[in-house]
């Protein structure tokens, strides 16, 4: 398995522009949140206890970010938590309104994503590594860290590899 450093590392290739990482910060959140609400009404029994999908891929999801990194996957943990609960409330409702909040946020998060990545000047990291789709909100929450002066350690062996961020398209060398 790969280590943190490792998966955030090829994921901070592709995110090193400040205003892609901030939209981030909202894009990914909502987009994770939209999932689990997508994923709150399907439910698979087990014996008799029916669990939704969005709690075993939270679950999963959860142990997954435990197992690269102890205090970030704890707060992940905490916010799919959080998550899970807001997409239970969501799915008590009428089906129109369960799908435009889980539609809605995915669709608006996704373009704010892909807002950053315009800023960015290059294609999101899933496109390259599927596993990117995992490790974004991962990165969020580290990223949240290092603007807190968290995990100095973490921050500069992603940099060491990714590089620092910057403000703006890097200049063409000449």
């Amino acid at each position: 398995m790969k280590t943190i450093v490792d998966q955030l590392a090829n994921y901070a290739a592709y995110h090193r522009e400040r205003r892609n990482i901030a939209t981030h910060f909202v894009g990914i959140p909502m987009i994770v949140v939209a999932v689990q609400v997508l994923l709150a009404r399907p439910t698979l029994t087990v014996g008799p206890v029916p669990l939704s999908v969005a709690l075993i891929a939270s679950v999963l999801t959860a142990i997954y970010y435990l197992r690269l990194d102890r205090p970030l996957g704890m707060f992940m943990a905490a916010f799919l938590g959080l998550g899970w609960l807001m997409a239970v409330s969501a799915a008590n409702q009428a089906t129109a309104i369960w799908l435009w909040i889980g539609g809605g946020l995915f669709t608006v998060g996704w373009i704010i994503q892909f807002i950053g990545h315009l800023f960015e000047g290059r294609k999101p990291a899933f496109v390259d590594d599927i596993v990117g789709l995992v490790i974004g909100p991962l990165f969020v929450a580290a990223e949240l860290a290092f603007l807190l002066g968290l995990r100095h350690d973490l921050q500069e062996a992603i940099e060491e590899r990714a590089g620092p961020t910057r403000l703006g398209r890097p200049t063409a060398a000449l």
